[in-house]
């Protein structure tokens, strides 16, 4: 079978466990398919195709005996490179960290392996993982596969932009302000940020983040499919003993009534035309299917919200973010954390508590307002995606950028899952829309996206321009 690095994650997997294909057939296609296109788009900036090839054949061997390896038995796949993996360095895109190598695997690996996929390489992604552009003075500048003049986004851009490119067919993201949702945005694929607790996280090789980061981070999946996506979830959502914060919630829930709230520019977004258009065109794709989806004017606050999750984000432990900053030297980094620093520099104990305190309020009004719909179609960003480094270019910018991101930035502070769903090409600019729906209910998100998706999307994967 010619290209099969073009086959969705799901129809790999059941070519292989028919023996149609072997495992090592799908991996050699995978690296070969990276040799060629990674060149153009810095998207893979650790490689392992010997690891791949023997693990290929490690999976063809307990097919050869009738056993069963796993779901993605043979799927080929990235791992982003600020989770630890045994043997390789925990960049983040850190010069800092170049020789930070993992003694053992972070949970994301260890439950990809499980499930029978193959990890082919590591993906890129900005210093510290701060922003929505993808470069770093130590794997340099990862471009967007269909528009080199666009960010891929970040910080999951080199993940999007290998899967938009055929380079494996599911990438592992890290999403605390949009760093899933955002990057298959720009990329025009689709990704999804799971609930608080879902996805059990750890990196043995950093210790434990601060308590603020640790109540909005997560990982998730990004895919060319919204069924993949289902697939790749399926195999993460595993217990481990090493995530406190891991909860055992069913990965589907009870039925809801097919109600979708549209909200065009909630808390006052200033949401443009173009992205106007793209969910109007979601609504009718799921009005088609069955879908009642009424328009609202508000929902519960983001702006505020957006607050709260940088103060929790970037000021628990701001003082040595910025040393650490300044001693990496990193352009983009300094402007992320210098841009905030009016809100979040003096985050004391008494801030935390108050802005602790407020969350829950936060939490319990989204809480309420998503109990009567199945999701809330929002915009993924205020803009099509961005002109890429446009928050370097001047403090305006900057500004605008976080501004247009609000919604991104806000919903992890409640710990909602969100799914984009890339929907169409706007010219040369992917666009799509935002589900957002209560916690632990993915699978509400995943029956709507695919409701969307299936009505049109933009074709992937593709050669990059």
């Amino acid at each position: 079978m010619s290209d099969i690095w073009r086959l969705s994650a799901g129809e790999l997997a059941a070519c292989i466990h028919a023996r149609q294909l072997s495992a090592r057939e799908a991996t050699e296609a995978a690296l070969k398919r990276l040799d060629e296109v990674n060149p153009r788009i810095n998207a893979v900036v650790q490689f392992m195709p010997e690891q791949a090839l023997q693990r290929a054949a490690a999976i063809d061997a307990q097919l050869a005996r009738g056993e069963t390896p796993g779901p993605l038995a043979g799927v080929p796949v990235t791992i982003k490179v600020n989770v630890d993996q045994a043997g390789h360095a925990t960049t983040n895109g850190l010069k800092l960290q170049k020789d930070l190598v993992a003694q053992a695997n972070s949970p994301v690996v260890d439950a990809f392996e499980q499930a029978g996929a193959i990890v082919i390489g590591r993906t890129n992604t900005p210093a510290f993982s701060y922003r929505w552009f993808t470069n770093n003075q130590l794997h340099g500048h990862t471009y967007n596969p269909r528009n080199r003049a666009l960010t891929p986004g970040g910080s999951s851009g080199g993940a999007a932009a290998a899967v938009t490119s055929g380079i494996g067919h599911i990438a592992h993201g890290t999403d605390i302000a949009g760093s899933i949702r955002y990057p298959a945005y720009a990329c025009g694929v689709h990704g999804l940020r799971p609930s608080l607790g879902r996805v059990a996280a750890f990196n043995g090789s950093t210790g434990d983040r601060a308590p603020g980061p640790q109540l909005m981070a997560v990982s998730g999946p990004i895919a060319r499919s919204i069924p993949d996506l289902g697939l790749a979830l399926q195999a993460l959502a595993r217990p481990d003993l090493r995530d406190p914060w891991w909860v055992p919630v069913p990965l589907v829930g009870p039925a809801r009534p097919r109600r979708i709230a549209l909200c065009l520019a909630p808390d006052g977004l200033p949401t443009q035309p173009a992205v106007v258009a793209a969910l109007q065109d979601a609504a009718a794709r799921l009005r088609e299917a069955g879908y009642l989806v009424e328009q609202i004017d508000q929902t519960p606050p983001l702006q505020e919200a957006m607050q709260l999750q940088i103060r929790l984000w970037m000021g628990d432990g701001f003082g040595r973010a910025m040393a650490n900053a300044e001693k990496e030297g990193d352009p983009g980094a300094l402007a992320a954390l210098r841009g905030q620093a009016g809100l979040v520099k003096d985050f004391d104990a008494d801030a935390m508590s108050a802005t602790l305190l407020r969350r829950l309020t936060l939490m319990r009004a989204w809480d309420q307002f998503l109990e009567g719909y199945m999701a809330l179609l929002i915009p993924v960003c205020a803009e099509p995606p961005f002109e890429d480094n446009l928050d370097l270019r001047d403090e305006a910018s900057y500004r605008r950028v976080w501004q247009a991101q609000m919604p991104q930035v806000a919903l992890p502070l409640m710990g909602l899952p969100g799914l984009t769903v890339s929907t169409a090409m706007n010219g040369q600019v992917p666009i799509g829309v935002q589900l957002v729906a209560s916690r632990f209910r993915e699978d509400l998100l995943l029956e709507a996206g695919e409701a969307i998706a299936a009505r049109g999307t933009p074709p992937a994967p593709i050669d990059p321009v």
